[in-house]
């Protein structure tokens, strides 16, 4: 579609920069733009302040059917659930709008033989990051993009016919990039598949679908490459864990398909990502852990086996429901310092585990912190996502930074 004078409505500016990138990248091609969001202009200060809005029109505070039914275009921010039975998106269909994504926007500008895919229930963010790293370091132009934030479509004059792109991908959007036309990565990985986001997809058999079909759009001869399946490796990892093993001899398997003089020594300088179980404060060795992005259970599991001695672990867990049960977390629990709980799910989640709940992660700190003994570790590792309380993970992880140290 040529986008110059077309009225392009971007429904749900969001917080982690794919709607700021989108927003630019329609204005520098000529594009009218609408932005509609369901949070108010307070709420979205941040991004808004980043972008020139006296370009665009602004429709906050929810959405109204009238700009629906005009738009030429609709770019659906992938945090929007259950797409095919939301009502505005049915009436964009019915006024006849094309439906889109930052994310097929940008794979439309790509070369498909120069992409690395990565999906997963968990592990993909520092999955991607590594396999980013190691090409990086191994003398080759890399861009990372997708889920892990931002957006590469501003980037694109700088993305050369050389460089490959690794792009982290979530199960939405996938399920963007399953639709006629689907598309796929000539590489594809994933790192492991367990029910998550039910509360978005229509159920757990939607979820895998969307989460198969990174390898449903390629030649037969693609390679996809299972994390359970990658031999173990022999890497100076910083980040600690059996899962980030796992991850790294992933990463290394995905970058020696592009050049197999890769060596996982590369990874000695990789430090991880921010709220990926990342110590914080100033104890040496480190008392406080940073584990916010890990939204599901199983990823909190896999946080709780990074440690040689569960009894030394104090657990905050807790937050939005999304529908996952959580009773791993409260199995696990029974081995624990402490279970502290907070949040929509705290509740439960504390009569199951035998556990302490508070309504906030302030309350929670405070009620942990008493009971820590020379040696313990106190670990956020929620198992849940940060909707009730929090704009997203990278909030909650920064509120306890700042609480454990201050």
């Amino acid at each position: 579609m040529d986008l110059d004078g077309r009225n392009v409505l971007v429904m749900g500016l969001g917080a982690f920069g794919g709607g700021e990138g989108v927003v630019q990248w329609l204005l520098g091609s000529g594009a009218e733009v609408t932005i509609t969001d369901l949070r108010d202009e307070s709420s979205l200060a941040g991004p808004l302040s980043r972008l020139d809005t006296a370009r665009c029109r602004l429709a906050l505070g929810g959405h109204s059917p009238a700009d629906f039914e005009r738009a030429d275009l609709v770019v659906v921010n992938p945090a929007v659930p259950r797409p095919a039975s939301n009502p505005m998106l049915a009436i964009a269909r019915a006024h006849g709008a094309t439906l889109t994504t930052e994310i097929r926007l940008l794979v439309q500008h790509l070369d498909r033989s120069r992409c690395i895919g990565i999906t997963g229930t968990a592990g993909k963010s520092t999955t991607a990051a590594m396999t980013h790293h190691l090409l990086t370091r191994g003398g080759l132009d890399a861009r990372l993009g997708g889920n892990i934030g931002g957006s590469l479509l501003c980037e694109l004059d700088r993305i050369e016919p050389d460089t490959w792109v690794v792009l982290e991908l979530s199960s939405a959007q996938l399920h963007w990039l399953d639709l006629d036309p689907g598309w796929s990565p000539a590489i594809a990985g994933i790192t492991n598949v367990s029910p998550n986001h039910l509360d978005w997809h229509e159920d757990e058999a939607d979820y895998r679908r969307c989460k198969a079909a990174i390898c449903r759009h390629g030649a037969t001869s693609d390679p996809c490459i299972h994390g359970h399946a990658c031999p173990p490796v022999d890497a100076p990892l910083r980040v600690p864990g059996e899962h980030n093993r796992i991850n790294a001899a992933m990463a290394v398997a995905l970058a020696r398909l592009v050049d197999p003089s890769i060596d996982p020594s590369m990874l000695a300088g990789f430090e991880g990502l921010p709220h990926r179980l990342r110590p914080v404060g100033t104890d040496d060795p480190p008392r406080f852990y940073d584990d916010s992005k890990a939204t599901t259970p199983e990823a909190t599991l896999r946080a709780i086996a990074s440690f040689p001695d569960p009894t030394r672990i104090h657990l905050l867990a807790g937050g939005y429901d999304k529908g996952v049960s959580l009773q791993p977390i409260a199995d696990a629990a029974q081995s624990l310092a402490g279970l502290y709980t907070f949040g929509e799910t705290g509740p439960p989640l504390a009569a199951a585990g035998g556990g302490i709940a508070s309504e906030t992660l302030e309350q929670a700190v405070a009620a942990a912190m008493p009971r820590m003994r020379g040696g313990d570790i106190l670990l956020l590792s929620p198992g849940c996502a940060s909707w009730d309380q929090f704009a997203d993970y990278r909030e909650r992880g920064r509120r306890f930074t700042s609480l454990v140290s201050s």
